[in-house]
């Protein structure tokens, strides 16, 4: 019985204390996922700025408080809309971001086997090529009548 406590002890205490202080990596990461409000195109990361310096700060005390990444990128997300996600969401309007140059590209390819298709059937080499018999024919007379 004194094992169990003990036990729980120690795993109560692990969990409080990841859970009081989040690694530098894993705020890191929430941030990468992350575009600064005032920069163009930077990760919160990434930006010097202190707008983001601040965005890392309340970072550090969601996953401290508990939440896990997608709760914080959520509450960003609610509160600056989801352009501040610097990956668009796969629903909705945004998973026109992730389908619409997928089907761009698999169009491209089917077009392109179209157009070598056709071109190959049309511009293809024969053998053969097509003669006129009855000018054949001249030809032939007009030889013969040179030649004797």
């Amino acid at each position: 019985m004194r094992v169990l406590l003990a036990l729980i002890l120690v795993l109560g205490a692990a969990v409080g204390v990841s859970a009081a202080a989040p690694t530098e990596a894993q705020v890191d990461a929430v941030a990468r996922e992350l575009r600064c409000v005032v920069c163009q195109n930077q990760s919160v990361a990434d930006s010097p700025s202190e707008m983001a310096r601040q965005m890392r700060e309340v970072i550090r005390e969601r996953l401290a408080a508990g939440e896990s990444p997608e709760q914080v990128k959520a509450y960003f997300a609610s509160r600056y809309g989801e352009w501040v996600l610097l990956s668009p969401p796969t629903r909705g309007f945004p998973l026109l971001a992730w389908v619409l140059p997928l089907g761009a590209l698999v169009g491209g390819l089917v077009g392109a086997l179209l157009v070598l298709r056709r071109w190959s059937r049309r511009g293809g080499m024969t053998d053969e090529a097509e003669v006129d018999e009855e000018a054949l024919a001249a030809v032939r007379r007009e030889l013969e009548r040179r030649a004797s």
